[in-house]
């Protein structure tokens, strides 16, 4: 086989499924680990995939459309989702007031919460303000304004409300992070939502999976060394982690499991 045909069927591999590792093209095609990660720096080159530790994803299109419903109760978790938040949870001190950030990261964290410490959480889900009932340890308040279909409230109401709190610490998430333009999201109500509560943040910890990691999504929210520390996944794009680490910002791999 050409190397342009085995080019081609690794990044039809990568449309497919979204990502491709070095093991994967390795077996297939009976070349080196060298070999392989040659090929995935070329495709790269191109700009038609992003390289990570293990391989390389798939370059995602600018998001510009708000989240919609989703049904956090079957919803699916994936191993790397589940790790972050794992991590994240642990770094919550006794009597931390904390900014959870909604969506699937908040709603995964909670199994992860600390049950043995009392703390104060903020959130602006409905849906992670009803799963958080049953903690006694937690005192919770959800920011008001008008809710989204997904559950989510980042209005200008939910946004004067979190104006006037101050946070130990604070976990953020996005649709997109780059070294370059910082972190983004799809739109202007959430980006100006999460500035407020990083600014009133003693501590920002950014929880993002390494599939949006390279990308920039339509709105940015701030520079990436807004954030003191980033926690991705084993996947993570090698040349960004590279220029995070350039900017002093503490990051962290979680690992995959075996």
């Amino acid at each position: 086989m050409f190397m342009e045909e085995r080019h081609q069927e690794i990044l039809d591999t990568i449309k497919a499924n979204g990502k491709i590792t070095v093991a994967e093209i390795t077996g297939k095609y009976g070349i080196s680990d060298e070999s392989a990660r040659r090929d995935l720096r070329m495709l790269e080159q191109k700009g038609v995939c992003k390289r990570t530790h293990g391989g390389a994803i798939l370059i995602g299109q600018v998001s510009v459309r708000p989240p919609v419903d989703r049904n956090f109760d079957n919803m699916p978790i994936l191993d790397n989702y589940r790790e972050i938040s794992r991590v994240a949870a642990g770094k919550i001190r006794e009597n931390d007031t904390v900014y959870l950030t909604n969506g699937s990261f908040g709603h995964i964290m909670v199994s992860f919460l600390p049950r043995d410490i009392h703390f104060t959480i903020v959130v602006n889900s409905v849906d992670i303000g009803r799963d958080l009932r049953s903690f006694d340890n937690i005192d919770v308040y959800i920011a008001g304004g008008k809710m989204r279909q997904s559950g989510s409230l980042v209005d200008s109401l939910a946004n004067e409300f979190v104006s006037r709190l101050h946070f130990d610490l604070c976990f953020i998430t996005g649709a997109g992070l780059t070294a370059e333009f910082g972190l983004s999201n799809g739109t202007d109500e959430t980006a100006s939502f999460q500035r407020t509560i990083m600014k009133n943040s003693r501590s920002r910890c950014l929880i993002i999976p390494s599939s949006k990691i390279g990308v920039d999504s339509f709105i940015k929210v701030c520079d990436a060394d807004a954030f003191d520390s980033i926690i991705t996944d084993w996947d993570c794009a090698e040349d960004q982690i590279a220029a995070f680490e350039e900017k002093g910002i503490r990051i962290t791999i979680v690992e995959e499991p075996k």
